[in-house]
Parts: C-alpha cells; structure tokens; sequence
C-alpha cells in the first residue's frame, strides 16, 4: 500500500476549509483507502452506504448524522444521493458540530447533484490511479504496463495484474 501524501494533505486542507469534502474519482481507484489512511490519527465515524447494517443505521439519517461531532465519513454515497439534501440542513445549522467527508464514484449526475444542494458548503478532491510521482520513478515500466489502479499496480505478479483488469474491464 502506498501512502498518498500529497492527497492526504489535500483531504486535510479540504476538511478543515469545507463543511463537506467530496473525494471522487473513478471505482477502484482507493478512495476508501485513502479515507481510511487520513482518518488512523484521528476520530471518526465511518459508514459504509453499501453496508446494510449502515443503511439501517441511517434511516433517519438526519437524526443520526444530527447527533454526531467531528469527521463524519459517506463511503459510496451515489447510493444514497438523497443525502446530500440531508448534508446542507445539516451543515446550515449553528449547533452542528460535525464535518462531512462523502466518497464516491465520480460521475457527471453525482457531481450536479452535490455541487446543486450544496452549492458554497462543499470541497471536491479528485483522485485518480497512481502517478509516478507517487510510485517513484524506478517504476514507470511497471506503471505503463498495470496501470495506476492500485490492485492492478500492487498485484503479487504481472498474471494477477492481468486478471484483476481484465475483471474490471468486464464489469
């Protein structure tokens, strides 16, 4: 695993600028990694909108989202893009107390949507595959071959690089 500095310093930026910060970027890409990296120093509450034990959690999300305080963070929310009407109630009122960090497959309606309901409360982080900069440049044949998407990038060998692309491909 790599850590991705320069985009947990972005993150860090974003979060403490913004009440709520959109990671996006392409699936697989590790958004949820980098989540997960920027938040191993910090508190924070996580949710998982792919999770159905998260989704229950959450259906009263502003009664739940209300409640809590520090970093907050929406793991998949293309698919509950309701809450970002949730988020701008939320983050407009004085007493709230929390930061919101939403990931999510970058796509032209999730964008709208987000950049619509809340429009002046809202950072966008893009991430993409690895870079060279980020994987050093000792690697560029490696990189130009697998590609930047970390399992493809990180796999034990070029047959399991191989199969993870052609499985992304498919799908």
């Amino acid at each position: 695993m790599l850590l991705r500095k320069d985009h947990l310093e972005r993150l860090e930026t974003a979060t403490r600028r913004s009440p709520v910060t959109a990671l996006l970027g392409p699936r697989q890409c590790g958004k949820t990694t980098l989540a997960r990296q920027f938040i191993e120093d910090k508190t924070a509450t996580f949710f998982d909108l792919e999770s159905l034990p998260d989704q229950r959690r959450l259906q009263n999300p502003e009664l739940v989202l209300g409640a809590l305080e520090g970093l907050v963070i929406l793991d998949e929310i293309q698919t509950l893009p309701e809450l970002f009407q949730v988020l701008r109630v939320l983050v407009d009122r004085p007493e709230n107390k929390a930061r919101f960090l939403v990931l999510g497959s970058a796509s032209p309606a999730l964008v709208k949507n987000a950049s619509e309901t809340l429009a002046g409360r809202v950072e966008f982080v893009e991430l993409s595959g690895f870079s060279l900069s980020e994987t050093g440049a000792d690697t560029w044949r490696q990189l130009w071959v697998r590609g930047g998407f970390p399992r493809s990038f990180l796999a034990e060998s070029e047959e399991d690089s191989l199969a993870w692309r052609e499985g992304f491909i498919r799908t």
